[in-house]
């Protein structure tokens, strides 16, 4: 899809989109994943930004930002994946592991290799930026999409795109490891897979939940014993044993977004 195509989509972008911000996460209430932007950087103290109808063009500043930066040019970027639907994080002009974690999910919706250093490809991306790719075309309108391929979890919330989360998910490597479960050493044998499919949120717990395969932070179960949780570690890779690992600063929020009985779709395959 060229520039012009990218910005046709961003025309399409849904008016009076919030930024809200809860539990130190900034999500996008109303944004499409593809549209224009708004207001300059939002100051660390507030909590709301708004983007309406007809503003100006979102201008990337440019300069070259790495893990670790810090100033008004990180706090635009942090905005700015806001207003798309991503969550960096507070918006306090720290690039630390949220926004990175915001940046790599941002750059592989785009097609870009996911990497730590914002530069001009993804300031490009950012001025003119794709929706997630749909993967049930006629899914209904609040629903859970994880594309295995791309490493991504969107949620859609009425139709508009709500969140959308770097993951981690089934490495779909053989394990056998022992336990203990339920008062005595057992052996766990499996094949590590998120299996593709159609399925609806079902049982959760909050905060830490241990299982006989390790600790989850608020888990959202979807099919058996899977759930969307958070992890410590959410590298680029696969790397579950077959939960959708998500950054911790996600899952804070996602139980107040998602709840019982909302369809999730798990499509594609990932390539190592």
């Amino acid at each position: 899809m060229g520039v012009g195509q990218r910005l046709g989509v961003a025309a399409l972008m849904t008016a009076g989109a919030v930024l809200l911000s809860s539990a130190g996460v900034t999500l996008s209430a109303g944004a499409a994943a593809a549209q224009t932007s708004a207001s300059p950087a939002t100051p660390a103290s507030s909590a709301v930004a708004t983007v309406t109808a007809g503003a100006a063009p979102f201008v990337a500043p440019g300069r070259t930002l790495r893990l670790g930066a810090k100033g008004a040019t990180v706090r635009t970027l942090q905005t700015r994946l806001a207003e798309l639907g991503y969550a960096p994080g507070r918006i306090d002009g720290r690039y630390g592991g949220a926004t990175l974690a915001a940046v790599w999910a941002f750059q592989k919706v785009n097609g870009l290799s996911p990497t730590s250093t914002v530069a001009r490809r993804t300031w490009d991306a950012l001025e003119a930026p794709l929706a997630p790719k749909v993967l049930v075309p006629n899914g209904k309108p609040t629903r859970v999409e994880v594309n295995l391929a791309k490493q991504v979890m969107v949620l859609y919330v009425g139709g508009v795109v709500r969140l959308v989360s770097h993951t981690s998910s089934g490495s779909g490597i053989s394990y056998c490891e022992t336990a203990t479960w339920e008062g005595r050493a057992q052996r766990f044998c499996g094949d590590a897979r998120t299996p593709t499919g159609d399925y609806k949120t079902t049982w959760r717990r909050d905060g830490w939940h241990k299982s006989y395969l390790g600790q989850l932070y608020n888990p959202i179960f979807f099919n058996g014993g899977i759930a969307f949780h958070g992890a410590l570690s959410v590298p680029l890779a696969p790397a579950s044993h077959g939960c959708v690992r998500l950054p911790m600063h996600v899952a804070e929020v996602l139980p107040g977004l998602l709840g019982a009985g909302v369809p999730v779709h798990v499509r594609g395959r990932f390539v190592r």
